[in-house]
Formats: structure tokens, C-alpha cells, sequence
């Protein structure tokens, strides 16, 4: 019986091993600096900002944007569910507004739907996404527009978010999280020729691809299935870490907890609904980048990864205390001493502006902290798009 449970304990922690050797391999591979920039002219483009309710900040989106337009380009806002001066901010700024209003039909993904069949009376080659409380770095539009012309595949940008100035440990650690997840990850997938997922923002798509995808959906995470979405169609996304496009988290608590219970439930319904099938397809098809794309999604936010390795240390200690079988012992320690490597190794390469020494050292807090997001998904999982709270409303 002792070795029956202890084969069943070791194929639990096997399966506990895949995300934690792709985040290993992933923050090992990291290094260096972008891929070259693609030749060729640069394409027409047209930039869609879906936006609800963002009169407040969407001027300063569209300053950092417009500057960067050529003959022939346009910004298209799309006033999703609008009970403000979205469209009217949009418009002041040079940009095409247009409104849209549905009693059911919420979130982001059809508001997309609604701007790219506007954009189809007069199409560009190319429709870049921006959020509209993002800030577009210099030179975003003309790299990542002529990168997806050339590879004819969505190209993402750099994004990252950022903590405010005075922000405590937690939001610290939190922007740590996020640049280990949208910088580092990606860049290692980069350095092995792999693709990475699409983040929301500063993502660019050949108009050809993006007018015929699944767009219509309150999913809440429309990006993360989109990219999905697109590799197994076979135009899997191509990073382009070498422009940046930023935003901040949001001070207040409930905008924090709004956000982060948005993006993990759905990072988290993603890998169960999602990822086995695409990792059986990219086997069934011997298709890397599917395969790639699958064994990056079953990753999970790295907080929760922490705490289900540190669970999985701990019982099968006790495990080996109580039968003396060591196998489920040996699996977990080498499952918790990769995940230790894994964040140190980005710490130190790539996060230590972010975080000290110190605080990296306290950030264990921020795992427990994180409990209740995760037993809300198992007792009350949000399944539909809601957009964050901004600090200024």
C-alpha cells in the first residue's frame, strides 16, 4: 500500500515539476537584449483604443500616441458603455471616437469586435491595440507594425506596470511579479526562437489576421485566449522587448483587488480549460510553438505556483516521515529548489531596481497575501470582464 501511495504521490508531483521547469528554463534563457528590427517600408496602421469610462486619464494616452502617427494612420476609440466624456476627450485629442452601447454585451473583447468592423470600410495592414490608461514608449508604432508585417504573426511590445512612487511592499512585489511574467518569461522564450502570449497592450496584428479572429466575447482575459486563439491557427505572437509600453497599478485597494482577481481567475480558467487540449494539439501536430505556448500557459501566477510547491514540500516530508518513502521527498525538493533558483535568478538579473535584498526576502507575505484571490476562484470565480476601478473616480 506504502508504495502504491507513494507512486501516486510522485505522479502528483511530476505533474507539479512541468510549470516549474518551463518558469526555470524560461528565467534561465533570459538574457541579452531585443531581436533586430524588421526591414521594409513601414505599414499603414490604424490604433484601437477600447476604453469605458476613461475621460480622466485618456488624454495623456493619446498625447504619447499621436505624435507618433504618419499620413495615412488613425486612432479609433472605441467609448465602450461610456457614462462620461470619453468620446468627447477622444475627440479633442485628434483621435476618431466612436460609441458603443449594449445592456449585455460587456468587456473588452466586443468592443474590439466593434472597432475592428469599423476600421473595415477603409482597412490599414495593420491594427495596434493600446489600452487607454497606457503610456506608449517612442518608437512602439513603427517597430512592432513593421515586425508583424514582416513575420505576418501579432507582435506584442514590451508591457510592464508599474508601482506608484510611494507604493508599499506589496505593490512592489506585485510589479516584481509582473515583470518576471510579461519581460523575463518571454524574453527567455525569445532567446529559443519560441513565441510568447499576448498581454493586452502594445499588441500589433497584420489586418488580415486580426479582422477574421474571435473577438466578441466577455472573456476576462480576451488577450490570453486571442493569442491562444492565433498560435493554433498558426500565427503564434512574437515578442518585441526592446519598446516599451507601461501603465500603473492602481492605489486604491479596490482597484488592486479588482484587477488582480480579473487577471488571475482568468489566467487560472485558461489553464483549465485551455491547456491540455492545446498542449495534446501541439503534441498530435508536432507543432512547437503550440506546444511552447501550452507549457507557458500552464505556468500560474507565481504566487500561487509558491504556494502549491511549498504545499507539495511540506506534505511529502511528512509523507516521508510517516512511511519512509523518499521518491515524493526528492521530486518536491527538487520542485521547491528550481522555484527558489527561478526567482532569484530574475531578482538578480532583472529585479533589483524593483525590489531590495530585503524586501525580497519579506515578499513570502506577499504569497499568503494572495490566498483569498485563489479560494475566491474556487468558491466564487468571477467570470465576467469587469474593468478595474481607476484612482482618480
Amino acid at each position: 500500500m506504502i508504495v502504491i501511495l507513494a507512486s501516486l504521490f510522485a505522479c502528483v508531483l511530476l505533474v507539479i515539476l512541468i510549470p516549474v521547469s518551463v518558469l526555470f528554463v524560461q528565467v534561465l534563457m533570459a538574457r541579452g537584449g531585443g531581436q533586430p528590427a524588421a526591414t521594409g517600408p513601414r505599414p499603414r496602421l490604424a490604433v484601437l483604443v477600447p476604453a469605458h469610462n476613461e475621460e480622466a486619464g485618456l488624454a495623456a494616452t493619446l498625447a504619447a500616441l499621436m505624435p507618433q502617427l504618419r499620413a495615412g494612420d488613425r486612432v479609433l476609440v472605441v467609448a465602450d458603455n461610456c457614462s462620461d466624456g470619453t468620446a468627447a476627450v477622444a475627440r479633442a485629442a485628434g483621435a476618431l471616437a466612436v460609441e458603443r452601447h449594449h445592456d449585455t454585451e460587456r468587456g473588452k473583447g466586443y468592443a474590439l469586435d466593434f472597432g475592428v468592423r469599423q476600421l473595415a470600410a477603409d482597412p490599414p495592414e495593420v491594427v495596434i491595440i493600446i489600452d487607454a490608461d497606457c503610456h506608449t514608449g517612442p518608437g512602439v508604432l513603427d517597430r512592432i507594425a513593421t515586425d508583424a508585417v514582416a513575420a505576418n504573426r501579432p507582435v506584442q511590445a514590451l508591457y510592464l506596470m508599474y508601482a506608484a512612487a510611494d507604493s508599499g511592499l506589496m505593490k512592489k512585489v506585485a510589479q516584481f511579479a509582473w515583470l518576471v511574467k510579461n519581460h523575463v518569461r518571454p524574453l527567455g522564450y525569445l532567446r529559443l526562437n519560441l513565441p510568447c502570449p499576448l498581454m493586452g497592450s502594445g499588441m500589433a496584428f497584420p489586418w488580415q489576421l486580426i479582422s477574421t479572429a474571435s473577438l466578441a466575447s466577455g472573456h476576462i482575459v480576451e488577450d490570453m485566449k486571442l493569442g491562444a486563439d492565433l498560435a493554433r491557427a498558426g500565427h503564434p505572437p512574437l515578442f518585441c522587448p526592446d519598446v516599451l509600453v507601461s501603465s500603473t497599478f492602481p492605489v486604491s485597494a479596490s482597484g488592486t483587488q479588482s484587477q488582480r482577481t480579473r487577471w488571475e481567475h482568468g489566467h487560472l480558467s485558461m489553464i483549465l480549460s485551455d491547456a491540455p487540449g492545446m498542449l495534446g494539439e501541439g503534441l498530435r501536430r508536432r507543432n512547437s510553438a503550440l506546444l511552447a505556448m501550452a507549457l507557458d500557459l500552464s505556468v500560474p501566477p507565481v504566487a500561487l505556483l509558491c504556494l502549491g510547491v511549498l504545499a507539495a514540500f511540506v506534505l511529502s516530508a511528512v509523507f516521508s516521515l510517516l512511511t519512509g518513502a523518499m521518491l515524493p521527498l526528492w521530486l518536491a525538493s527538487a520542485a521547491l529548489a528550481m522555484t527558489v533558483l527561478s526567482i532569484l535568478l530574475a531578482w538578480w538579473r532583472y529585479g533589483r531596481t524593483v525590489l531590495s535584498a530585503a524586501n525580497l526576502a519579506l515578499a513570502v507575505g506577499y504569497i499568503f497575501w494572495k490566498v483569498p484571490v485563489y479560494l475566491r476562484f474556487l468558491v466564487r470565480r468571477q467570470v465576467d470582464w469587469v474593468r478595474s476601478k481607476r484612482d482618480s473616480e
